[in-house]
């Protein structure tokens, strides 16, 4: 789905960038992007904005994307992790084709690489502690130290290097450090490590490497190996760019991409860090990384929302090198306006009150005729059974309803969807005064639900047959947190909302019984379902509310106001 309003939109600065770099030349015209995740841990809605920009920036300039892992480390990776991430961008419609690449493809190259920038003196080993050398880093305003080994002949680090990748040292032991320049205002600039000693098995190398390139090193080199003119990436990678710079420079690789850096997704009531919402998946608090309620694209699939609203609403958010919090509701629009065009409508019926037609025959069934998608006729329709005795929502019901109630109460009359007008004649109550049933009489004549002449009927109501109906689960999720950022709170379990979940039993038409584990529909009346995905079966329904009609949070926002 292409949102209407991008025409009209002004274009961002990455595509500025590119519309200069091609018209100058550079590159011989070629735009190369790639999204490069580490394999430890679940996307969630923060990466589908890069994945939606990069692949979308490639689709733009007729270029590439690539789907590269950046797996360097092995202690937090693992061959799950990179399973899950190529199945959520597919999921979200984009295809790399034969462009899959990891960074351990590179580990060869990048050992030769490092090689180079020690015999050219661009780099050292250091043999002082991970502590001592960060204490000589420096601080924001006062410079660092140099090791004691910064000197050292490139010989004699070439021949520790050599011993470092045949195992000689245990962790720690040993790193290798560029030389840059320690009295840098760029604390990134003073001397980083490039190669550090691990030795842990790694998910696709096995046991063949004992040391391990650090991010920064590889993923420049990565991007130049793999000739990607555009690198972006977020802002917290800014300060970043100028050793990015410098690996692309001082090291013998085939191409000099160049990085780009705008500001990531902030969305209210949402918490992106994998590290919080690990804590939360570890800690019981939710069901897993693929809960309804939580930001991941697991999550998300699961709950109902359609990829194409996920790129619609990354469209719309734009690219901006500015940081912003973005209202959860922008996101929940973007979903409602999706599934509002495609989502086929069904019945059901969440609080049961049951209503009987007493002129109704009884031992009676009809087959009515109900539309699939009231705008889309393409749709087709389907066949629901209308019997004497159905059930209606409880809520569509009052003993003494006041003037502007447009259900049913005494004497007051109601169009059932897709089947006839009916006039409340009376009602049954228990020993406790509780409604249990509601009368009433119909009119044969008003099947499809067109009035009599002079008959004015301002209200519509959903229905379920009590004969033909068949019990559901259904699963109302909520925000998972109370406040609008949860990030900033120290403990964010602190945060959770207590009704982000609540179930109960329903009743649902019989065409429901076919609905496949991920499909949506539209509860005419109540909301967006989605048939869940570990769940549902044929004979175990089960629904996630996807989406109100309508933002509920935003109503009551206002009304406590």
């Amino acid at each position: 789905m292409t949102d209407p309003e991008r025409h009209d939109r002004p274009r961002h600065f990455i595509q500025e960038v590119i519309d200069k770099d091609i018209a100058a030349g550079l590159n011989e015209g070629r735009v190369h992007t790639r999204f490069p995740p580490e394999p430890n841990g679940h996307l969630h809605i923060g990466h589908a904005k890069s994945i939606c920009l990069n692949f979308g920036i490639a689709e733009e300039f007729g270029g590439l994307c690539n789907l590269r892992f950046d797996d360097t480390n092995p202690e937090k990776e693992n061959i799950d992790y990179e399973t899950s991430i190529i199945e959520d961008v597919r999921w979200l419609g984009f295809d790399w084709g034969k462009r899959l690449f990891h960074a351990s493809d590179y580990f060869p190259r990048l050992y030769e690489i490092a090689r180079q920038l020690i015999a050219s003196g661009h780099a050292y080993v250091d043999s002082q502690s991970a502590e001592a050398i960060r204490a000589q880093r420096g601080t924001l305003t006062e410079p660092g130290a140099d090791s004691p080994y910064r000197n050292r002949p490139a010989e004699e680090s070439l021949a520790l290097f050599q011993r470092m990748r045949d195992g000689e040292f245990p962790d720690g032991s040993h790193v290798l450090r560029a030389r840059i320049d320690m009295g840098s205002p760029n604390i990134n600039m003073r001397d980083p490590v490039l190669y550090r000693i691990r030795r842990h098995h790694h998910h696709r190398t096995g046991d063949v490497w004992p040391i391990y390139p650090m991010y920064d090193f590889t993923h420049a080199l990565s991007d130049a190996l793999e000739g990607i003119t555009h690198s972006i990436c977020t802002l917290e990678f800014e300060d970043h760019r100028p050793l990015y710079d410098w690996c692309v420079t001082h090291c013998d690789v085939p191409s000099r991409p160049h990085q780009y850096e705008f500001a990531r997704l902030e969305l209210t009531y949402t918490l992106t860090s994998k590290r919080k919402l690990l804590a939360l998946v570890e800690s019981g608090r939710v069901s897993g990384w693929d809960d309804p309620r939580m930001p991941t694209l697991k999550g998300m699939r699961r709950r109902g929302y359609p990829p194409e609203a996920l790129r619609l609403f990354a469209e719309r958010i734009g690219v901006t090198k500015k940081n912003a919090v973005i209202d959860f509701e922008l996101l929940e629009n973007s979903v409602r306006e999706v599934l509002d065009n495609e989502t086929p409508r069904r019945m059901a019926v969440m609080t049961p009150l049951k209503l009987i037609i007493d002129n109704y025959p009884e031992h009676t069934e009809e087959w009515l005729p109900a539309a699939n998608h009231p705008k889309r006729p393409e749709l087709g329709e389907r066949m629901v059974p209308f019997s004497r005795e159905l059930y209606i929502e409880r809520d569509d019901f009052m003993q003494d309803p006041p003037k502007k109630f447009h259900r049913l109460g005494p004497g007051r009359m109601v169009r059932l969807r897709y089947g006839y007008i009916v006039t409340c004649t009376g009602f049954d109550t228990d020993s406790d005064g509780q409604v249990i049933a509601v009368h009433c009489t119909y009119d044969a004549s008003t099947q499809g639900g067109e009035a009599p002449e002079g008959v004015k009927v301002k209200g519509t109501i959903h229905w379920v047959s009590a004969h033909h109906a068949h019990k559901a689960e259904a699963r109302l999720y909520e925000r998972l947190f109370v406040v609008a950022a949860p990030g900033s709170v120290e403990n964010p379990a602190d945060a959770i909302n207590p009704d982000s979940l609540a179930t109960s039993t329903i009743l649902v038409e019989p065409a429901l019984l076919e609905a496949e584990p991920e499909s949506v529909f539209q509860f005419e009346r109540t909301g967006y379902f989605c048939a869940d995905r570990n769940d549902h079966t044929g004979t175990a329904l089960v629904f996630n509310r996807t989406a109100t009609l309508r933002d509920s949070w935003a109503k009551l926002n206002t009304e406590a106001k």
